[in-house]
């Protein structure tokens, strides 16, 4: 039944009209479900013989958790498919750590979840307007923010149990990372987001992963030793399992920083641009674990990529809260290191004439050039 320059909220409709409009509805919804099965079978069987004896599924509607998998034989399976989502899941980490238990190096899981985009979409399609919008913003806080604040927090968990949880795809990625699985493909089918993973090692078992507001990253400091380096959190939860992933698929952009990098939320994007979200690193200087001018504390693997002469020349300092690119803007990633490279050598000949000058460098270059961190 189609109704031609007509708006279907306002239409009469007599009550056969609108029994045969509900049947096309469900008629099209079993279409859509339909396809959306066919969809879902061909990714799996591009990478799993579900057919086979060494392949366990659990369909979406199972109660299982991580000592139901726990409880499968060992040595048993190449591949464990599992269809109910994330979101319910109280300890997500445990029930991964479970599914890594049971598979060999190679082995693959599949998994699904609805992500707080796609969680957004429903609920601004189930809801009219205005309506939809106060709902979701209330949603946003309940069940994004108050997890994520010391003082909701455990109010939060008590109340929900963690379960049906709003989780961005960050998290989930970054969450199977940490267990052991690096990520094979991703793919939307209906409105949800389809995980084909494979094991490539033991999970790092992270009793204390990043996860409110202001949070601890690794970096290497002086000497070659590994810091926490404290920020307002510009990205989802657990993104610093991702960084080679990230790398290796979206590569560097003009900067030095990760091209599209997804890990970065909305509101994090605007911390960034005003430096809002290095405030935190005030206490960093005063542990003395910063200096006020020196080169940026990276992570092991970004500072991988640079040359061993200037590895070695960066562990002789301390990191520093204000770094020379400011002075520069390197677009290139040989143009960073040549960058930094300047800052040492002159800073190992005259640490404070080079400090001091490159201070006032970069407020100049900030002021009058209107350079913006990203």
């Amino acid at each position: 039944m189609i109704f031609k320059g007509e708006n279907i909220d306002t239409a009469v409709l007599s009550l056969e009209e609108l029994v045969d409009y509900e049947e096309d509805v469900k008629a099209l919804k079993a279409k859509s479900d339909s396809r959306n099965e066919r969809f879902v079978s061909n990714l799996i069987e591009k990478y799993v013989d579900s057919s086979g004896s060494d392949s366990v599924t659990f369909p979406a509607n199972s109660s299982n958790t991580a000592e139901d998998v726990l409880g499968l034989q060992d040595n048993a399976y190449n591949s464990i498919i599992h269809f109910r989502r994330l979101n319910t899941f109280p300890y997500i980490n445990k029930f991964f750590e479970a599914v890594n238990s049971k598979l060999p190096i190679g082995g693959i899981f599949i998994t699904k979840v609805e992500t707080n985009d796609l969680r957004k979409i429903r609920l601004m399609e189930k809801y009219p307007p205005v309506v939809n919008k106060m709902y979701y913003t209330s949603d946003f806080f309940l069940k994004r923010v108050f997890p994520k604040l010391p003082v909701t927090q455990q109010l939060y968990y008590y109340f929900t149990k963690g379960r049906n949880r709003v989780l961005s795809k960050t998290e989930v990625l970054g969450r199977l990372y940490s267990c052991g699985f690096k990520i094979i493909e991703e793919r939307y089918i209906g409105n949800r987001l389809y995980i084909v993973t494979e094991k490539f090692k033991e999970p790092v078992f992270d009793d204390d992963p990043s996860y409110g507001v202001v949070y601890p990253m690794r970096r290497v400091g002086k000497g070659g030793k590994i810091i926490n380096v404290y920020k307002f959190r510009t990205m989802y939860a657990y993104s610093e399992y991702l960084q080679e992933y990230v790398y290796e698929k979206n590569s560097l952009d003009a900067g030095g920083k990760f091209k599209d990098d997804f890990r970065v939320s909305r509101v994090g994007k605007l911390l960034r641009r005003y430096w809002i979200d290095e405030l935190p690193m005030v206490i960093n200087v005063l542990k003395g674990d910063l200096k006020i001018v020196g080169v940026r504390p990276l992570s092991r693997h970004y500072l991988s990529l640079y040359t061993p002469e200037l590895q070695t020349l960066r562990k002789k300092f301390k990191p520093g809260l204000i770094p020379p690119y400011y002075v520069d803007l390197p677009k290139t990633m040989e143009e960073i290191m040549d960058s930094e490279m300047r800052y040492l050598k002159s800073y190992e000949k005259s640490p404070l004439w080079t400090d001091v000058k490159y201070f006032f460098l970069v407020f100049y270059t900030i002021l009058f050039k209107r350079a913006r961190s990203k």
